[in-house]
Protein backbone atom coordinates (compact mmCIF):
# COMPACT_ATOMS: atom_id res chain seq x y z
CA UNK A 1 0.00 0.00 0.00
CA UNK A 2 1.34 3.75 -1.13
CA UNK A 3 0.29 6.59 0.66
CA UNK A 4 0.24 9.66 -1.20
CA UNK A 5 2.06 12.07 1.51
CA UNK A 6 0.94 15.46 -0.15
CA UNK A 7 -2.51 14.43 -0.01
CA UNK A 8 -1.92 13.72 4.09
CA UNK A 9 -0.21 16.65 3.99
CA UNK A 10 -3.53 18.78 2.45
CA UNK A 11 -5.35 17.18 4.93
CA UNK A 12 -3.47 17.65 8.24
CA UNK A 13 -2.22 21.44 7.00
CA UNK A 14 -4.71 22.90 9.37
CA UNK A 15 -3.96 21.21 12.10
CA UNK A 16 -0.26 21.45 11.36
CA UNK A 17 -0.67 25.17 11.16
CA UNK A 18 -2.22 25.72 14.33
CA UNK A 19 0.27 23.58 16.31
CA UNK A 20 3.03 25.07 14.56
CA UNK A 21 1.26 28.64 16.46
CA UNK A 22 1.15 27.27 19.52
CA UNK A 23 5.06 26.47 19.22
CA UNK A 24 6.03 29.52 17.94
CA UNK A 25 3.13 32.06 19.39
CA UNK A 26 3.98 33.99 16.01
CA UNK A 27 2.37 33.80 13.06
CA UNK A 28 5.61 34.81 10.91
CA UNK A 29 7.73 32.03 12.56
CA UNK A 30 4.85 29.51 12.68
CA UNK A 31 4.49 29.71 9.00
CA UNK A 32 8.50 29.49 8.31
CA UNK A 33 8.20 26.21 10.75
CA UNK A 34 5.13 24.70 8.76
CA UNK A 35 7.08 25.24 5.44
CA UNK A 36 10.42 23.68 7.05
CA UNK A 37 8.23 20.84 8.57
CA UNK A 38 6.65 20.39 4.97
CA UNK A 39 9.89 20.53 3.70
CA UNK A 40 11.26 17.82 5.73
CA UNK A 41 7.86 15.67 5.51
CA UNK A 42 7.99 15.34 1.87
CA UNK A 43 12.38 14.75 1.36
CA UNK A 44 12.04 12.08 4.19
CA UNK A 45 8.46 10.38 2.54
CA UNK A 46 10.16 7.32 2.24
CA UNK A 47 10.80 7.09 5.87
CA UNK A 48 6.87 7.15 6.65
CA UNK A 49 5.72 3.77 7.72
CA UNK A 50 2.48 2.96 5.76
CA UNK A 51 -0.40 2.14 8.38
CA UNK A 52 1.33 4.53 11.31
CA UNK A 53 -0.33 7.44 12.43
CA UNK A 54 0.61 10.14 9.54
CA UNK A 55 -0.34 13.32 11.95
CA UNK A 56 1.69 11.99 14.74
CA UNK A 57 5.14 11.45 12.71
CA UNK A 58 4.52 14.41 11.17
CA UNK A 59 3.51 16.79 15.03
CA UNK A 60 6.81 14.58 15.52
CA UNK A 61 8.71 16.35 12.81
CA UNK A 62 7.51 19.70 13.58
CA UNK A 63 8.54 19.86 17.59
CA UNK A 64 11.77 18.42 16.52
CA UNK A 65 12.62 21.25 14.53
CA UNK A 66 11.45 24.01 16.98
CA UNK A 67 13.09 22.37 19.19
CA UNK A 68 16.35 22.56 16.85
CA UNK A 69 15.66 25.87 16.11
CA UNK A 70 15.25 26.89 20.00
CA UNK A 71 18.70 25.47 20.58
CA UNK A 72 20.39 27.33 17.66
CA UNK A 73 18.92 30.66 18.30
CA UNK A 74 19.98 29.81 21.82
CA UNK A 75 23.75 29.51 20.48
CA UNK A 76 23.41 32.73 18.54
CA UNK A 77 21.97 34.30 21.50
CA UNK A 78 24.80 33.43 23.89
CA UNK A 79 27.33 36.92 22.98
CA UNK A 80 26.56 38.93 26.12
CA UNK A 81 27.66 42.76 25.51
CA UNK A 82 28.05 44.47 28.91
CA UNK A 83 29.04 47.81 28.00
CA UNK A 84 27.78 50.33 29.65
CA UNK A 85 27.74 53.31 27.19
CA UNK A 86 28.92 53.25 23.70
CA UNK A 87 28.62 56.72 23.53
CA UNK A 88 30.79 58.18 25.42
CA UNK A 89 34.42 56.95 24.50
CA UNK A 90 36.32 59.93 25.57
CA UNK A 91 34.69 60.01 28.91
CA UNK A 92 36.33 60.54 32.09
CA UNK A 93 36.25 57.39 33.34
CA UNK A 94 39.94 56.29 34.46
CA UNK A 95 39.29 53.15 35.09
CA UNK A 96 37.23 50.06 33.32
CA UNK A 97 35.85 47.15 34.92
CA UNK A 98 37.10 44.02 34.20
CA UNK A 99 34.37 41.09 33.32
CA UNK A 100 36.60 38.66 32.59
CA UNK A 101 36.26 36.71 36.01
CA UNK A 102 32.36 36.75 35.66
CA UNK A 103 32.60 35.56 32.08
CA UNK A 104 34.89 32.78 33.30
CA UNK A 105 32.24 31.59 35.44
CA UNK A 106 29.33 32.09 32.74
CA UNK A 107 31.42 30.00 30.81
CA UNK A 108 32.42 27.65 32.91
CA UNK A 109 28.43 27.51 33.87
CA UNK A 110 27.28 26.86 30.20
CA UNK A 111 29.69 24.46 29.83
CA UNK A 112 28.36 22.15 32.37
CA UNK A 113 24.96 22.72 31.05
CA UNK A 114 25.64 21.45 27.69
CA UNK A 115 26.77 18.27 28.80
CA UNK A 116 23.46 17.60 30.79
CA UNK A 117 21.06 15.57 28.33
CA UNK A 118 18.66 17.34 26.57
CA UNK A 119 15.78 15.72 29.08
CA UNK A 120 17.36 18.38 30.98
CA UNK A 121 18.92 20.98 29.14
CA UNK A 122 16.31 22.08 27.14
CA UNK A 123 13.53 22.95 30.33
CA UNK A 124 16.33 24.21 32.08
CA UNK A 125 17.63 26.97 29.48
CA UNK A 126 13.96 27.48 28.77
CA UNK A 127 13.59 27.80 32.55
CA UNK A 128 16.70 30.15 32.08
CA UNK A 129 15.48 33.02 29.67
CA UNK A 130 12.19 33.22 31.11
CA UNK A 131 9.52 30.74 30.17
CA UNK A 132 7.04 30.26 32.91
CA UNK A 133 6.97 26.44 33.92
CA UNK A 134 3.32 26.27 32.08
CA UNK A 135 4.72 27.53 29.13
CA UNK A 136 7.65 25.28 29.07
CA UNK A 137 5.39 22.29 29.88
CA UNK A 138 3.13 23.49 26.93
CA UNK A 139 5.68 23.92 24.11
CA UNK A 140 7.30 20.99 25.24
CA UNK A 141 4.12 18.80 25.59
CA UNK A 142 5.08 17.46 28.88
CA UNK A 143 3.31 17.73 31.87
CA UNK A 144 3.76 20.75 34.49
CA UNK A 145 5.08 18.39 36.98
CA UNK A 146 7.58 16.53 34.81
CA UNK A 147 9.10 19.77 34.07
CA UNK A 148 9.49 21.40 37.23
CA UNK A 149 10.74 17.77 38.42
CA UNK A 150 13.52 18.47 35.34
CA UNK A 151 14.63 21.73 36.24
CA UNK A 152 14.83 21.04 39.52
CA UNK A 153 16.95 17.92 38.63
CA UNK A 154 19.35 19.46 36.42
CA UNK A 155 19.82 22.63 38.82
CA UNK A 156 21.07 20.58 41.63
CA UNK A 157 22.98 18.10 39.02
CA UNK A 158 24.87 21.60 38.01
CA UNK A 159 25.53 22.51 41.59
CA UNK A 160 27.27 19.11 41.78
CA UNK A 161 29.36 20.07 38.73
CA UNK A 162 30.20 22.93 40.36
CA UNK A 163 31.30 21.93 43.46
CA UNK A 164 32.64 19.11 42.10
CA UNK A 165 35.30 21.49 39.68
CA UNK A 166 36.02 24.29 42.30
CA UNK A 167 37.03 20.98 44.84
Amino acid sequence: MVIDISKQLIEYRSSLEAFANSLTRNVDDASDLFQETAYKIIKNKDKYNVGTNFRAWSYTIMRNIFINNYRKKKRRNLLIDSTENDFYLDSNQSAVANSGESQMAFDEIMTSVNTLSDDFRIPFLMRYEGYKYDEIAEELNLPLGTIKSRIHFARKKLKGMLEHQGA
